[in-house]
């Protein structure tokens, strides 16, 4: 056992590790041991996880396994730190500077140890979990698809990944569109022509919301959302539905899933939808 309580090996009896070279093997074999132990452990840990931990969703236990992950990746560096004769200095500062560890703290790694805060911050308070459907206040929106010690992993609806800092989403506005809830939903409008059977169109935009792969039935009950008839525009009957789909669902997929269905039962049925058109009178010179 070396200083600081972790396990030491002597394999000076290889090689010459007063020489730069022995001390460049030694320094190299001490890292692939790290490796390879860090390795093994980090398989059996994951396979323990799977077997252990069966809701992978819930962000605190995302946020303590990351959490985990990097202390055994940190105390393997540190390892091979301590026991080289190549880096022994780098670890005797390391336990034995305090105040230069301080100052490193206090200084550059300041940001890191606010993204850690935070992150712990969010995987107790729990404003969204793995998979919810969530808006910050900058104007991002997508899935939350990750948390680690430093940021949040937002996939966008082109399928980007939004890497945000703990510390940004802990002090800003979140909205979550998943919150306690097992279904969304969104509001639509139809309008159609004056002199429209009104039935039929209505009947239409039912079709179309039912025969959808995107939407399911609504909350309380079986039956998708009804289709209404609201008001009468400038040059228009206005009708109006909700409909209703799972959170991992986009809403910009399900509104032109849906809009692109009605279009084509209207299309197919003659129902017109109107437009707004200028008449531009010409007057001549008398």
């Amino acid at each position: 056992m070396n200083g600081s309580g972790l396990p030491e090996f002597d394999i000076s009896a290889f090689f010459d590790k007063t020489t730069a070279l022995g001390q460049a093997v030694e320094l190299l074999i001490y890292t692939l041991i790290a490796c390879v132990v860090t390795t093994v452990i980090l398989l059996v840990y994951n396979r323990f996880v799977k077997k252990k931990l069966k809701d992978k969703k819930n962000i605190q236990v995302r946020f303590t396994q990351n959490i985990i992950r990097t202390l055994i990746i940190l105390v393997a560096v540190i390892w091979v730190l301590v026991s080289s004769t190549a880096t022994t200095d780098i670890g005797k500062v390391l336990f034995q500077g305090t105040a230069i560890i301080g100052a490193v703290a206090g200084l550059a790694a300041q940001p890191v140890l606010g993204d850690l805060f935070s992150g712990i911050a969010l995987s107790f308070n729990k404003p969204f979990e793995i998979g919810d459907r969530i808006e910050l206040d900058n104007g991002t929106r997508g899935i939350v698809m990750d948390i680690t010690p430093r940021h949040v992993v937002i996939r966008t609806i082109d399928t980007i990944d939004v890497i945000v800092p703990n510390s940004k989403i802990n002090a800003g506005l979140i909205t979550n569109m998943s919150h306690n809830t097992r279904i969304r939903s969104a509001h639509l409008k139809f309008n159609v022509a004056y002199g429209t059977d009104i039935g039929k169109a209505m009947k239409a935009i039912k079709t179309a919301v039912v025969e959808s792969e995107l939407t399911i039935p609504a909350w309380k009950g079986e039956n998708y959302g009804p289709v209404y008839f609201i008001s009468y525009a400038d040059s228009s009957l206005v009708l109006s539905t909700t409909v209703y789909y799972e959170p991992s669902n986009a809403t910009e997929f399900v509104l032109s899933d849906i809009n692109t269905r009605v279009n084509d039962i209207f299309n197919k049925e003659g129902i017109e939808i109107p437009f707004n058109y200028v008449n531009v009178v010409m007057k001549g010179k008398d």
